[in-house]
This record gives structure tokens, C-alpha cells and sequence, in this order.
């Protein structure tokens, strides 16, 4: 599955809480070219930043990496890696599509790797992560929550809901959601062409217009929620972990 990959990282310069995030300097390196790194090392496949902004593609290209320019149109990610992969891959060579947030600048590798997993199940579409929720999270309407039920010690299981509310998590059921996405090509093409659902609107939760085409989404549970960088709080804590990173 790995040889048939491509990794794509949507980034943009408006951010609400923390403009510019994507070129906000780590140890003298762009976050986005952090993250750029981390997927490289993840190793599963080609790595492309799809970006709105010429000063983003700029600065990833300057690291030795790979930018495409996006229409500043899009609603969410999906749709941007979306526009990137028709431009990149017209020929169709790559049939899994990970889509990665460029807010996480620390992300381990192997967590980036381990959201293929779920697609060892050919009936899942979509594939994504999920790790064990703290306590003070489970309330926090902030903090999506992934249901699913891992058997043994499996690692992958079915997503049978996803939510913000606490009221219906049950222990051993409920996780941290994870927003980073595994999608066969196909369900990409099915997803972006979908208008969003009810639920959806209703949750915010973008995930839930999959589910209520009836896509099955498979999760694959991790050890700890990676650090992401959406406020100057977090932007401090990503330099705190990653000193020295820019030398490696």
C-alpha cells in the first residue's frame, strides 16, 4: 500500500487564533517545513505542501521540498489536497491520500505511518487516528471524541460515531480524535462531491458527512495526541519540544 501513497499537507496564512502559523519561526525553521519533515520520515510515500499562499510554497521549497498552489476558495483541507492531487496526479498513480495538518510540527513519524492501517480492511474507505482521551477532556466540547471498540489487542477498529459530547461515552469506547486522514482516492473524489450533511453542520464535525453516505471509517488507535500549534501557548510548547530539531 505504501508504494501507491502520497502525503499532502494543506496550509494556508489566515488562521483565526494565530495568523501566519504556517511560516511561524521554530529554531529558525518554518513550522510548515517541520511538518514537511515529519511526513517525509514517515516514509510511506511522496510529500507535497498544497498551499494557497506563494510565501508558504516559497519557504518549503527552499527546504528541498515539494509545494503546489491552491485556489484561497476552499472550504476545508480536504478540498485543497483535493485540487492539489488532480494537478499533481492527473495519471492517477497514487490511490491513498493522507491528508496531515500543518499544525503539528512534532508528530511522530509512526503516527503519520500508522494511519495507513485501517486500510487493510477493504471494505474502509477513509482511515484515521484516534488516542486515549485525559479526563479533563472528555467534557471539553473543544475535544472531538471518536467511538469505536478495539478488540484484544487490536489497534484498528470501525468508527461508529464521532461527537463533542461526553453524555454518550462509555469507558474502553470513547478516544481523542485525531484529524488526520487515510482516504482511498476514491472516497476523496465521493467525499469533496458531497454537499455537507446535516449532521455535519449540526456537530461541525466534517468526518460525519462520510459516515452519513454510509463510508465506513476505520480508526487506528495511538499512544498520545500530538502536539498542535493553534495559539502563541502552543507555538512556545512545539519550541520547547523541538529545540535543536533544526540542526538534525
Amino acid at each position: 500500500m505504501s508504494n501507491t501513497a502520497i502525503v499532502l499537507i494543506p496550509a494556508r496564512m489566515k488562521a483565526t487564533r494565530l495568523p501566519g502559523k504556517p511560516l511561524a519561526d521554530i529554531h529558525g525553521t518554518p513550522m510548515i517545513v517541520h511538518v514537511w519533515r515529519r511526513a517525509m520520515e514517515a516514509g510511506i510515500g511522496p510529500v507535497v505542501v498544497a498551499c494557497e499562499d506563494a510565501e508558504i510554497a516559497a519557504a518549503v521549497r527552499s527546504a528541498g521540498g515539494t509545494a503546489e498552489l491552491t485556489g484561497s476558495h476552499h472550504r476545508s483541507g480536504s478540498d485543497r489536497i483535493f485540487e492539489a492531487l488532480g494537478r499533481i496526479d492527473p495519471d492517477r498513480r497514487f490511490s491513498v491520500v493522507v491528508n496531515l495538518q500543518g499544525d503539528l510540527p512534532a508528530i511522530d513519524p509512526a503516527v503519520v505511518a500508522a494511519s495507513l492501517d485501517p486500510l487493510a480492511d477493504s471494505a474502509v474507505s477513509i482511515a484515521t487516528l484516534a488516542s486515549p482521551l485525559e479526563a479533563h477532556e472528555l467534557r471539553d466540547a473543544n475535544v472531538v471524541k471518536a467511538h469505536a471498540v478495539f478488540e484484544g489487542k487490536n489497534r484498528t477498529a470501525r468508527a461508529r460515531a464521532f461527537t463533542r459530547d461526553a453524555a454518550s461515552c462509555r469507558p474502553g469506547t470513547c478516544w481523542h480524535h485525531i484529524g488526520i486522514y487515510a482516504y482511498r482516492r476514491a472516497a476523496l473524489e465521493r467525499f469533496v462531491s458531497l454537499p455537507p450533511s446535516d449532521n455535519e453542520k449540526k456537530h461541525s464535525l466534517e468526518q460525519l458527512r462520510a459516515m452519513d453516505d454510509g463510508m465506513a471509517i476505520g480508526v487506528r488507535l495511538v499512544d498520545t495526541f500530538p502536539l498542535g500549534v493553534d495559539t502563541p501557548a502552543d507555538l512556545a510548547r512545539a519550541r520547547s519540544v523541538l529545540s535543536g530539531a533544526a540542526q538534525q
